[in-house]
């Protein structure tokens, strides 16, 4: 796995059309291109489901700031590419998207910092933090991560934070395309089984983009104060049947199930290109209803 490096910083809108400059540099020009021509010149120009926000605008985080660590990139082992006995590999590194208010991106002259932030360590992060107490609204979703080491026989790595983003039922995040908010971002620290705990939403689904769910794992706490050494910037596809069972309910989530009928895993140019056993490490494993919400785990394996 490559040593921590820093992000990229880049404007953005909320529409996929947005997110092409970033998420060409990140992936590549092959794989880039490999989505170009099983895309369609529609899906460029279509842009993300959302109601009621201004687009494209970012907030200034504010709060009582923890200064940032003078982080050094620690190398760390090549890791292999296939499971090791015990069933765990190495996570790909994803685009960390337009929105992640990690202090990577600006837009409009402003940037957005939530690592920076008092009250970003959290395990429910359905509500906001800064400014409004909002509950972000939507089917409950209860996430066990557990951080292990593929280089150790996948054994828990212990006091590494997690930092969670995802959007809202409408398509929308905090802090930029539903700028008065700060809901849906929380920080967990790993305990002595490596495991870190987040109570969010299913996230809606928008135009062009399975369903998923952001994360960024950091070797402590302090680092990711700093939000520019991430060991892992990844992602985390929703399961296609939780999706459809929840996304039938078209009022609470008005255009995710028209969203989803347009796009699969295969076609998505964050998953696209990604290995069967990386998307089954990627895809959490969940249980329940939607009328009672889905408690699920996923397993966030590191080269350390």
């Amino acid at each position: 796995m490559p040593a921590p490096r820093p992000h990229t910083s880049e404007p953005h809108g909320h529409g996929l059309a947005d997110d092409l400059p970033l998420l060409t540099a990140m992936l590549g020009r092959r794989r880039a291109l490999r989505w170009f021509a099983g895309a369609g010149t529609a899906a460029l120009v279509t842009g993300c489901g959302g109601s009621g926000t201004d687009a494209g605008s970012v907030a200034v985080v504010s709060g009582t700031a923890t200064p940032a660590p003078t982080a050094t990139p620690t190398p760390t082992p090549t890791p292999t590419a296939t499971a090791t006995a015990s069933g765990c590999i190495v996570d790909p590194t994803e685009t960390n998207g337009p929105y992640p208010a990690d202090g990577t991106n600006t837009a409009s002259g402003s940037t957005s910092n939530a690592l920076t932030a008092s009250g970003i360590v959290r395990s429910d992060i359905r509500s906001s933090f800064l400014g409004t107490t909002t509950v972000a609204t939507g089917v409950k979703l209860t996430l066990t991560l557990t951080v292990v080491n593929v280089n150790a026989t996948c054994a828990p790595l212990a006091g590494y934070a997690v930092y969670v983003w995802c959007c809202d039922r409408s398509g929308n995040y905090s802090l930029y395309t539903a700028a008065a908010e700060s809901y849906l971002r929380g920080i967990q620290v790993t305990d002595a089984n490596g495991q870190a705990t987040f109570t969010l939403i299913v996230p809606g689904c928008y135009s062009g983009r399975w369903p998923h769910v952001h994360f960024e794992v950091f070797s402590t706490l302090a680092t990711a104060t700093g939000g520019r050494y991430a060991s892992l910037v990844s992602q985390l596809a929703l399961p296609a049947a939780v999706c459809a069972a929840v996304y039938t309910d078209t009022t609470t989530y008005p255009a995710s199930a028209a969203n989803l009928a347009r796009v699969t895993l295969a076609s998505d140019m964050v998953f696209g290109d990604n290995s069967a056993a990386q998307i089954a490490q990627q895809t959490p494993v969940l249980t329940g209803n939607v009328t009672d919400g889905y408690v699920g785990s996923a397993t966030i394996g590191l080269a350390r």
